[in-house]
């Protein structure tokens, strides 16, 4: 045989072949057969070119990918693989190669004939560019460009009372409890990665067998092999964000000469850049021009020459590793799947590159690994925090920050983007609330089996809720009604529950006083974002600021004068003088990101909250929709790869009206999982390839 496809009940692909690059072209195969759309959208947005067909709401992301060069990083980045690493260069290209194989000879998804597009062909460089555009954003630089915004209108302060991450980070929640706190004596990883949820889904139930290896776990579909969560049989190995700050804002001061464009640097000297001009075609409309400028700092993502749109003379560069170095830790990809101890797999993190992550991993002879994985460029303090001047020394590239470790704690260890082991490496991170709650969990009892996890999965408690009920207690002389809604809340269990009524009076309390803090007089001069390009509008947004820096600005001693009592008494009395709020799950509901958006879809409600440990994210005073959750669900048992569990959003089918396109979503919403299947003789063979 060369290679065989087999499906479980649940329609999830498991592979079998005769070696690596035979198992990765069926692997290649088998993902756009079952994700052909999903993966020419990547592509296009990789390259810059997704508004060809999906029209100008693409075009903001399109000049974003040109002029971060991320295709042109993408290539450089395997040919430095093959040059370095012949071996995984040449297992990228047979993915490649079955990825070809099946666009050009099954039946395109249907959705290429509603945008009328044809597939495409995928270069060898195409999964690290699929990499790097689904991850550039992972560390958040443009949070820079907000605090460089607030500080500037309302202070330096203002830096940290609105200390939170912005709208297009990620985060996860991940769990390793060792083998003396479980029923089988051996350990288990848990947890869940939060996303942007996209139907179809941003990770791939797969199993991948060789000779050499026997792999299951999540992979991301465009990209051969399982990188982030793995189970060989004897090592498993899960991550999560480490909120670790790598990329760097440069300001630069640019001026065009009869020759083209050049930057002045930090010892005086201008010198030319490189700068080319591109052309994006947008589906109904105008091609658009978009100039291209490469300092020696990095590729400039915001102004020109000229500056901003509004004629402010701005213009940035973004410096992050891959550009640098040529390198996205493609290496580590093969060790990983060959791993049979923590040790292998702490070796192959070695290589890890992009992003940085916080890993666990455990084996079945009781090693355990928490540590963080990546590449964090050692530079001066400022560079991290906000915008740096391009042609003052300093803030140079220095070298490679060491990645930090750490131990557990009573058998335990929680990584949630809190100030963990990655702490060192960061700026700021995510609240402490999921990773207190679920060590909170995990401490109210001995001994935790797998069919115990899922319940840790789903908790809903919303910790954060305490400064606004705090200051409701404090509230007199209310109306009836009012008064009535504020005892009702303050004996609420704060629990985040989609059936829950009082979890919706909260809601409704926090999303107006939200919106009544953002439109207050003393913030309004943060209220109106620069001119820089729309991509980074989110991270600028005053009114999703204050929704998740909440229980900072209500706590802090101070908030410019505002009279932020009154503020919550006029929120309580217009939730209060309004009709009664239904459940959480009427408003709070999923809202997944389609390529083709489907005006029929009937999404789900949903239970969770930001700050819950069933992390489903609504922007407050904005709309209580969730398009961020558990991208999957895993448990990783190493005491029996088979009495693991999983589960996906939606499914493992990206294809409409197949049986296995949304089967998982039933589950997803329960808190419930699929079986973790590698008998191939329970599966069911589907064709050879």
């Amino acid at each position: 045989m060369s290679a065989e496809i087999y499906r479980d009940a649940w329609g999830i692909p498991h592979l079998r072949a005769d070696g690596v690059r035979e198992l990765a072209r069926a692997q290649g195969r088998v993902t756009a057969r079952d994700r052909g759309w999903q993966l020419e959208v990547e592509r296009h947005r990789a390259q810059g070119t997704s508004a060809s067909f999906l029209g100008a709401e693409a075009l903001p992301w399109d000049r974003f990918a040109r002029r971060a060069l991320l295709a042109d990083t993408a290539r450089r980045c395997f040919t430095a693989l093959e040059e370095g690493d012949p071996e995984t260069a040449a297992w990228v290209r047979a993915y490649v190669d079955g990825v070809n194989e099946s666009l050009e000879g099954d039946a395109p998804a249907p959705e290429f004939a509603r945008a009328g597009l044809a597939p495409g062909r995928w270069e060898p460089w195409t999964p690290l560019a699929v990499w790097l555009s689904t991850h550039i954003l992972f560390a958040g630089f443009p949070a820079k460009l907000w605090r460089e915004h607030v500080a500037g209108h309302l202070g330096p302060d203002a830096v940290a009372l609105f200390a939170t991450d912005g709208p297009g980070t990620a985060g996860s929640n991940g769990w390793l409890v060792s083998g003396e706190r479980t029923t089988t004596g051996r350990a288990v990883i848990a947890g869940d990665p939060h996303r942007f949820i996209e139907d179809p889904g941003v990770y791939q139930q797969i199993h991948l067998s060789c000779p050499e290896f026997d792999v299951v776990g999540l992979a991301v579909p465009g990209v051969p092999g399982i990188a982030h969560f793995g189970h060989t049989g004897t090592v498993a190995w899960a991550i999560t964000n480490a909120m670790a700050d790598y990329q760097d804002l440069y300001r630069e001061r640019l001026r065009r000469t009869g020759a083209g464009v050049e930057a002045l640097g930090p010892d005086g000297v201008w010198r030319r850049a490189a700068r080319h001009t591109e052309r994006i075609r947008v589906a109904g409309e105008e091609t658009v021009e978009v100039e291209v400028v490469e300092t020696d700092r990095g590729p400039v993502i915001a102004g020109g020459p000229e500056g901003l749109d509004d004629g402010t003379p701005v213009a940035l560069s973004l410096r992050y590793p891959p550009r640098v170095t040529g390198d996205l830790g493609f290496g580590a990809l093969l060790p990983l799947l060959r791993a049979r101890r923590v040790a292998d797999v702490d070796r192959a993190l070695d290589a890890w590159a992009e992003p940085v992550n916080v890993v666990q991993a455990a084996d079945t002879e009781g090693g355990l690994l928490h540590r963080v994985a990546g590449r964090v460029p050692v530079r001066a303090a400022a560079n991290g925090v906000r915008l740096v001047p391009a042609w003052e020394p300093g803030h140079e590239w220095r070298g490679w920050h060491e990645t930090p470790r750490a131990g557990l704690t009573d058998g335990v260890a929680v990584m949630a983007n809190q100030r963990g082991p990655a702490a060192p490496l960061g700026v700021e991170f995510a609240p402490p609330h999921r990773a207190e709650r679920i060590a909170a969990l995990l401490a109210g009892k001995d001994h935790w089996s797998v069919a115990d996890m899922p319940a840790v999965h789903m908790d809903t408690h919303l910790a954060s809720a305490g400064p606004l009920l705090d200051r409701l207690a404090e509230l007199d002389a209310l109306t009836p009604r009012a008064a009535a809604l504020r005892d009702r809340l303050l004996a609420w269990d704060r629990h985040m529950d989609a059936a829950s009524t009082d979890a919706a009076a909260y809601a409704a309390v926090r999303g107006a006083l939200v919106r009544r803090l953002a439109a207050h007089p003393a913030l309004a001069p943060a209220a109106v974002p620069p001119a820089y390009p729309e991509i980074f509008l989110p991270w600028l947004a005053l009114a999703p600021r204050v929704a998740y820096a909440l229980e900072h600005l209500l706590r802090a001693e101070d908030l410019y004068g505002v009279d932020r009592a009154e503020a919550v008494r006029a929120a309580l009395e217009e939730v209060a003088a309004g009709d009664p709020p239904g459940t959480w799950g009427d408003t709070h509901r999923l809202a997944p990101w389609r390529a083709l958006p489907d005006a029929a879809a009937r999404e789900p409600g949903l239970s969770g909250d930001h700050d819950c440990v069933l992390c489903t994210s609504a922007v407050p005073g904005l709309t209580d929709r969730a398009a961020r959750g558990p991208a999957a669900r895993y448990v990783w048992d190493l005491a029996d790869r088979q009495d693991s569990l999983w589960v996906v959003p939606h499914g493992a089918s990206g294809v409409p009206g197949s049986p296995h396109h949304h089967d998982q979503l039933p589950l997803w919403l329960a808190g419930e999982l699929a079986p973790v299947v590698t008998d191939f003789d329970r599966l069911t063979k589907e064709t050879d390839v």
